[in-house]
């Protein structure tokens, strides 16, 4: 019997690119959950979801998605940021979080999860 599939939640508040990235990390072994596509819900789930790491979206709506990256920060959840804003960082990114430009592969996205979580690879 194999290994738990590594959860994880998926922030992204435009449709097509949240579909994107979990037939990505489904297609990876990852299971994925959400996705989250307002703040709100991203918040509620970051809160009292079950998953090991996510993917964030900086922007979503309009709003900026630290308050979600603080809730994971005090829950000890690793994330990765995801941005369609190229290499400029966000306010959350002067801490040293780790981000992923949009469009990202699944191998940019690894190698962005083992630089948060080097245990955060597909299972099962």
């Amino acid at each position: 019997m194999g290994a738990t599939p590594t959860r994880v939640l998926v922030v992204e508040d435009e449709a097509v690119l949240a579909m994107m990235i979990e037939d990505m990390l489904a297609d990876a072994g990852y299971e994925v959950v959400g996705p989250a596509h307002r703040l709100d819900d991203a918040i509620a789930m970051a809160r009292d979801g079950d998953f090991d790491i996510a993917v964030l979206d900086m922007n979503l709506g309009g709003r900026d998605s630290a308050p979600v990256a603080e809730v994971l920060r005090t829950r000890g959840i690793p994330f990765v940021y995801a941005t369609g804003y190229g290499s400029k960082a966000g306010p959350g990114m002067a801490d040293g979080s780790v981000m992923v430009s949009k469009p990202f592969t699944i191998e940019e996205l690894g190698r962005a999860f083992a630089k948060v979580s080097p245990a955060s690879g597909p299972r099962g």
